[in-house]
């Protein structure tokens, strides 16, 4: 029998929202911490967690600034510190999610993250050093529009770059690019591309991207987001870890590129499987979660 937990953390004076699922003859040594992407919460693992928690303490838990987790206000480089505001980086949620898992769960884990929840995933790893025991990258973001990821022979992009950066610094543009992407329709046309096969896309999905939007302060973390210019790649981060790595990849993930995680692939010893998911795109563990599902519990068998 398999029940879920929710509550409530308190960090850095931030409440942190999480939830366990976990069946009662669970096996101690494997936890599992499920971290979303983007614009996401914990619920986007709503095919996952139950299904994990039944060979696993399956936890899963909402970013700062994401869900039903506190919102501070964003703070940029150049902004001069102001009560209730933090500077939103990959430092700052990694720093989150290793410390839940040394402070709530206790005990070795295998973190998952989809898109920057797999950037977070690693560098929390890293962190974490042997009390992580893998880690599960679901299409993981590679931050194309990072500077590190720039070619001098992109002139037009080297041009408007400067621009760029100075318009999305501004609160009104900010907000504003946030309230157009934050409505029902718009997100529903987003998710037609991030799920090409269509599998899933229905009201509780949009109900659980939407909700989180309408809170005050739900901006924030856009800004802060929309602002990293200059923050972890994943290829900075797999050499420092001596866990093992899965990658899980929709096959027709617009946004991902597969070629460049086949190169991964073959370029970093501790990543044991490339596993593609025919048909799917960005959030495979949501559009085909009964194959994602399966292919987890593969690796976790394999390594535990």
């Amino acid at each position: 029998m398999s029940f879920i937990k929710s509550d409530n953390w308190k960090w850095k004076n931030w409440k942190i929202s999480w939830s366990l699922s976990k069946t009662t003859s669970y096996e101690k040594n494997i936890n599992i911490l499920l971290v979303h992407g983007f614009g996401a919460s914990k619920k986007h693992w709503r095919h996952n967690q139950n299904v994990l928690g039944k060979v696993s303490n399956c936890y899963s838990i909402d970013l700062l600034g994401f869900g039903d987790s506190s919102q501070p206000s964003a703070l940029l480089n150049y902004e001069s510190h102001k009560e209730n505001s933090i500077k939103y980086s990959f430092d700052l949620w990694s720093d989150q999610i290793s410390t839940f898992c040394s402070e709530v769960i206790k005990s070795p884990v295998y973190l998952v993250g989809n898109s920057i929840g797999g950037v977070i995933a690693l560098k929390a790893a890293e962190i974490l050093k042997d009390d992580c025991k893998g880690v599960i990258l679901i299409d993981c973001a590679q931050r194309t529009m990072d500077d590190k990821r720039l070619k001098k022979s992109d002139i037009l992009m080297n041009l408007l770059r400067p621009v760029l950066k100075t318009l999305v610094r501004q609160r009104l543009i900010s907000d504003t690019l946030f309230t157009r992407a934050a409505n029902p329709k718009v997100i529903k046309k987003i998710l037609e591309q991030a799920y090409p096969s269509g599998k899933n896309i229905d009201d509780e999905l949009i109900e659980i991207l939407y909700q989180p939007s309408r809170r005050k302060n739900s901006k924030e973390a856009f800004r802060g987001f929309i602002n990293l210019f200059d923050d972890y790649l994943a290829t900075d981060l797999f050499d420092k870890i001596e866990s093992p790595i899965q990658l899980i990849w929709g096959e027709k993930d617009p946004w991902e590129s597969l070629t460049e995680a086949k190169e991964w692939k073959k370029s970093y010893m501790n990543i044991k499987r490339l596993d593609i998911i025919q048909g799917a795109g960005h959030c495979p563990h949501d559009e085909e979660p009964e194959e994602t599902n399966k292919l987890i519990c593969e690796f976790l068998q394999e390594t535990k």
